[in-house]
């Protein structure tokens, strides 16, 4: 017998737990053996990508890293938010040559600081940028800090376009994307930001849909972005005639990236809007602020078969249908959108998307306006998955963090720990129960003798699925600023079978 094919065997066990990825089948009946329970273990490496956070010169950024303390992690690893381009030869070779502005080598081998480096699960670090100069950042994030990181972007600009709270959750590079929501109406400027944390070049496509169906654009056409960088792009350049609803797709020809949409208005300020859950049947938008004064509800049916859709509210004490929109149909391949006002009266809720007869997988999202007047803000609630075993929140203020539960089906018994303070506090934890069909909006727990910022992490317990969001307000000179990110669950841990080593199958 070859003397490698011991070490080649324990090999491939090893990098079957390292990269989470894994298959198991049941071995047949002849076959003698049952196979094993798949054992559910930590991550051991996830990547997040934030893109560049404004292009106003009087934009103040925030970071906030966390990782929640996850059993059977060990003691190694570390976390690390670098610029992008940072780990390029060619992008050093430029920084030694030219410099960056704020850039803040280490003196060692020249290369950047990181901006953000957690020191130990259960406490939250943070870091800033100012101006329109801030980079999109690359983040890894290994060993006993991998396990559920989350990383939050909060940008304020006081004045000009876009004005307002921007957040967003950074997010893993994937490879398909949906963006219902975006738009190229004469008061928008909207961006579809491209990141890639590889070694190698990744090739991408931008699809647009409008009211009529595709958009014919070749300018979207295999987008290249470099190895450690990231690409904006502006919607409007890619077609002729303004759409007021547009559904953007982004796929991506090869390698990966995390793809995010930057929308900027006029006079209704700007936020983030982060990609839709996959395709499905039923969809849950959860946590539209109870005081909106406009909720524009914007869907898409990526296949071939129209989708006709029920429209419901889940609101405190059971589930609503709003009246006058108790139906949505929306048209294979064409974006739908209708103007839901101030559906939610006061109260707070989470928007049901169900068929009315055959399930047909669509996307969607909600624009979401807080204010009046000249006082007006913007923030996007794209569809999302459930909170599933554990979901969290970064970047928490003790005022101003709003987190609203929603159970669609069955009720549900969730907990939420607040974590320690970046700058001091003692972690909390509350138990909260929601009935089925309702919205809870929550004030956040906060620690105790909190300083600086904090996470919250959402655990349910029992009951049916939940899902989940946090809003984050700041108010500025009238102005309602606001930020929501949802909480789809974090995929801290993998199933991983077990493997042994079998050599009779080295006889057959």
């Amino acid at each position: 017998m070859n003397r490698t094919t011991v070490p080649l065997i324990a090999g491939v066990a090893a990098l079957v737990a390292v990269t989470g990825f894994a298959s198991m089948s049941e071995p047949g009946a002849s076959g003698g053996t049952t196979a094993k329970a798949a054992a559910q273990l930590p991550v051991e490496r996830t990547s997040l990508l934030c893109p560049a956070p404004s292009t106003s010169d009087i934009a103040e950024t925030a970071y906030t890293s966390f990782t929640p303390v996850t059993k059977d992690t060990g003691t190694g690893g570390k976390a690390e938010l670098v610029a992008a381009g940072e780990q390029s030869a060619d992008a050093e070779k430029d920084d030694k040559k030219d410099g960056k502005k704020g850039s803040g080598k280490d003196g060692k081998d020249g290369k950047e600081k990181p901006v953000l480096t957690p020191k130990e699960p259960g406490k939250p670090v943070t870091g800033e940028a100012s101006g329109a100069e801030s980079p999109a950042l690359v983040g890894t994030a290994e060993g006993r800090f991998a396990p559920g990181w989350a990383v939050q972007q909060t940008t304020e600009v006081e004045a000009g376009d876009g004005r307002g709270l921007l957040g967003l959750a950074c997010s893993a590079p994937d490879t398909d994307f949906w963006f219902p929501g975006a738009g190229t109406a004469k008061e928008r400027t909207d961006y579809v930001h491209l990141t890639n944390p590889d070694d190698s070049a990744a090739v991408a496509d931008i699809e647009l849909y409008g009211k009529d169906g595709a958009l014919k654009s070749a300018v979207g056409e295999g987008v290249k972005i470099p190895a450690h960088s990231s690409e904006a792009v502006l919607l409007s350049t890619l077609i002729d005639e303004p759409q007021t609803d547009l559904t953007v797709h982004v796929t991506v020809r090869s390698g990966r990236v995390a793809a995010a949409v930057q929308s900027l208005d006029d006079t209704l300020g700007g936020d983030w809007l982060t990609a839709s859950a996959a395709p499905a049947g039923s969809l849950v938008l959860p946590g539209i602020p109870k005081d909106a004064t406009s909720v524009r509800l914007v869907a898409f049916v990526p296949g071939e078969a129209d989708a006709d859709l029920k429209v419901r509210l889940a609101s405190p004490t059971g589930t609503i249908t709003p009246a006058g929109h108790e139906t949505l149909h929306v048209k294979a391949g064409m974006t739908a959108a209708v103007d839901l006002g101030d559906v939610t009266r006061g109260e707070a809720g989470s928007l049901l998307l169900t068929p009315t007869g055959r399930s047909t997988p669509v996307v969607a999202a909600l624009r979401v306006v807080r204010g009046k007047g000249d006082a007006q803000e913007t923030a996007f609630i794209p569809a999302t998955g459930p909170v599933g075993a554990r979901a969290t929140a970064a970047d928490n203020r003790s005022k101003g963090s709003t987190l609203s539960l929603v159970a669609p089906g069955r009720g549900a018994k969730v907990k939420v720990t607040a974590s320690a303070g970046s700058g001091g506090g003692t972690a909390v934890s509350k138990t909260y129960t929601i009935k089925g069909g309702t919205t809870q909006n929550v004030q956040a727990p906060v620690p105790s003798g909190l300083k600086g910022t904090y996470a919250l992490t959402v655990e349910p317990l029992s009951g049916g699925p939940v899902h989940a969001s946090r809003m984050l307000e700041a108010a500025e000179d009238g102005v309602p600023m606001f930020t929501v990110q949802t909480l789809p669950d974090d995929r801290g841990t993998v199933k991983v079978p077990v493997a042994e080593q079998d050599l009779s199958v080295l006889q057959k």
